[in-house]
């Protein structure tokens, strides 16, 4: 389905203003009519008076960054875009399958609430060409590993061909969400919550380090690529896809907790402990330059622990003061 704009269609003033004319004219041949006892002749009138109303359909008015899409009779006509007031074929009908739906800045995509049928017809079918944001529902996702993550996405979007988002899908707003969650679904599982060892998150056969909490931007980019390649046909532009929340699930989110204490834990040892060995050959280099006090390498080996414990340790030392000889 190819779009097709009418551009030449910006008459509605001068339509109007010729139907208020021409009902006026009407008017006045009825009246002149009754008046001169021309009863055929009012009576003309008066069947076509019955009938001028028609052209008034076929005025549209359009604000910046809305569409029409337009069919005569089941066929597709063209559309119309940009701001304006328009006159066409009074007869043409306006399409938008998605004129009921609403994407919510925060929830699934929610159907308005059913309109009694004198209502519905009050329902504008324009179609918006605004940039308008998805945000779908967290989802509970495994990653690479196995690992149960919950994971939200805002994604947004405009219509950038109004034929084929009113042709090619039955309602280009639901296809959205649809297609956002099972693209979002295809991503996550290739990449781990945390960086992992041996892992190849790129389809080069290289183990990398790319991870969902470390690659946030990467992972975006891959998740609205994977989105357009699947809207296309529903004539939707993705601008831009953010993570808005990632989190391990409930489940399992003590456990990786603790894990993730536990390796700073043993961070911060290692770290201690490397101090703290650079300190001791420190002290002994320089009471060995110094020729402060002479050790044997039991004495050496009995301070290189006393030191170790007094640098390692968690609390503070409390040391035992030896009065007599060294030895």
């Amino acid at each position: 389905m190819q779009e097709k704009i009418l551009s030449n269609k910006k008459n509605g003033m001068l339509v109007l203003i010729l139907t208020i004319l021409g009902n006026l004219a009407l008017i006045g041949g009825i009246i002149a009519g009754a008046v001169f006892e021309l009863d055929g002749l009012a009576g003309a009138f008066a069947i076509l008076i019955c009938f001028a109303w028609i052209p008034i359909l076929g005025l549209k008015v359009l604000k910046p960054q809305e569409a029409l899409v337009l069919t005569l009779f089941g066929k597709y006509v063209g559309s119309l875009k940009g701001e304006g007031f328009y006159f066409v074929n009074p007869f043409c009908m306006s399409v938008n399958p998605a004129a009921k739906t609403q994407l919510n800045q925060s929830g699934d995509v929610n159907t308005a609430p059913s309109l009694p049928t004198a209502a519905n017809a009050l329902v504008s079918n324009k179609i918006s060409l605004k940039i308008m944001t998805l945000n779908n529902s967290r989802q509970k996702i495994n990653d690479c590993l196995g690992n149960p993550v919950e994971i939200g996405i805002a994604v947004m979007w405009r219509v950038v061909d109004t034929a084929k988002a009113a042709f090619n899908v039955d309602n280009y707003k639901e296809f959205l969400s649809l297609q956002c969650d099972s693209a979002l679904r295809d991503i996550v599982r290739i990449y781990p919550y945390d960086v992992a060892q041996n892992v190849d998150t790129t389809g080069d056969g290289i183990a990398d380090e790319g991870s969902l909490r470390g690659s946030s931007e990467v992972v975006a980019e891959r998740i609205r690529e994977k989105i357009q390649s699947r809207v296309e046909k529903a004539g939707i532009e993705v601008i831009e896809a953010r993570i808005t929340h990632l989190a391990y699930a409930p489940e399992i989110a003590a456990v990786m907790l603790q894990r993730q204490q536990a390796s700073a834990i043993i961070d911060a040892r290692r770290m201690i402990v490397d101090g703290a060995v650079g300190m001791v050959e420190m002290a002994l280099e320089r009471l060995n330059e110094n020729s402060v006090v002479e050790l044997d390498e039991e004495r050496k080996a009995a301070m290189v622990s006393n030191l170790l414990v007094v640098l390692c340790g968690n609390r503070d030392a409390q040391p035992v003061v030896n009065s007599g000889s060294l030895y």
